[in-house]
């Protein structure tokens, strides 16, 4: 007990300062008192100075990387300073920006693709259709877009409006048969007319985008009006294919009748061809007999009897020959 009330009283008396002369009296206790007044307090502005420094060097640290982009491959970065474009980088690669003072914004290299709202138009026959179409473009100048439209949702409201008013013009110059016939489509001009068109509007307003292609991609009619539509394509259908069957059965006749003139012609040379073949045979014919029967007439006359006798005997003739009938004798055959 006692030494603990002696070490309580040394360590009052080093709160209160009086450490230096209860020191001599405590030995080697006295001594590591002493040793410890000696340091001194510590001094906080050490401290605070090097967390100042350490959040400082930490602070520049997050806005140098604050400030960094990437501007990628398929990619633009468009700086505005003040909200004012002051440039912008194509080429892909690591960049800064001045902290605070300066913004980026993405814009995308690559071709998009926007789907158009379907719209309601009337043909030059007064026939309403509904269209349905869509526009590739592209971003050709991202400061004029960034300056004139501000975002791309804003330039596509405005290439949408551009695109339909073209379309509407010219499909109205247009009859609704001629657009949705096939044999007659006029859609692939009028994709290429739209497109150029719009090209003209955008590039008046310098909105910095280039529509690569419009097309219309389905043509339908209201609901109200399809049945009565149909009714006239099928009635229109049926004429034109009344009209080709009567032009088929015109045509048909008049082959026909072209084709047994051209017969009857062929024929009727062929048979005078023949008549005259035949009639130079048979003269050629009797001449080769006169020649050769000339050189033996009784030969000739005995040939001339027997042809006589197979026109004029048939299988059912009897002949009553004399027996004295040389003609008998041959047949008896009795030669002399």
């Amino acid at each position: 007990m006692d030494q603990k009330n002696k070490d309580l009283d040394k360590f009052l008396n080093f709160l209160s300062g009086k450490s230096k002369k209860t020191a001599s009296k405590d030995g080697d206790s006295g001594d590591n008192v002493i040793k410890m007044s000696k340091k001194g307090p510590m001094n906080p502005k050490k401290y605070i100075s090097f967390v100042v420094t350490l959040t400082a060097v930490f602070a520049i640290a997050i806005i140098l990387f604050a400030n960094i982009y990437i501007v990628k491959e398929s990619e633009y970065a468009v700086v505005r300073q003040f909200g004012e474009v002051v440039k912008f980088q194509s080429e892909p690669g690591l960049k800064i920006k001045v902290p605070f003072i300066q913004s980026v914004t993405k814009l995308p290299k690559n071709q998009m693709t926007y789907e158009i709202s379907e719209e309601e138009i009337n043909t030059k026959d007064k026939k309403r259709i509904i269209i349905d179409n869509y526009a590739v473009w592209r971003i050709t100048d991202p400061k004029l877009l960034i300056s004139n439209a501000g975002t791309i949702e804003k330039v596509e409201s405005r290439m949408e409006e551009f695109i339909y008013s073209v379309i509407r013009s010219e499909l109205g110059r247009i009859e609704y048969t001629e657009i949705i016939n096939d044999e007659n489509s006029s859609r692939g001009s009028i994709n290429d007319q739209v497109t150029e068109r719009v090209n003209e509007l955008l590039s008046n307003d310098k909105y910095g985008i280039e529509v690569v292609d419009v097309r219309i991609r389905r043509i339908d009619l209201p609901t109200e009006n399809e049945q009565s539509v149909f009714t006239n394509m099928i009635s229109d259908r049926e004429s034109i294919a009344q009209k080709y069957l009567s032009e088929g059965d015109a045509q048909k006749r008049s082959i026909e009748a072209q084709t047994d003139k051209q017969v009857q012609e062929l024929l009727a040379k062929a048979k005078k061809d023949a008549a005259l073949i035949q009639a130079e045979g048979e003269a050629e014919a009797a001449k080769i007999y006169n020649k050769s029967f000339s050189q033996d007439p009784e030969f000739y006359s005995l040939y001339r009897t027997l042809e006589s006798y197979k026109k004029t005997i048939g299988e059912d003739t009897v002949i009553i020959l004399p027996s004295t009938s040389p003609y008998a004798k041959i047949l008896s055959g009795y030669i002399k």
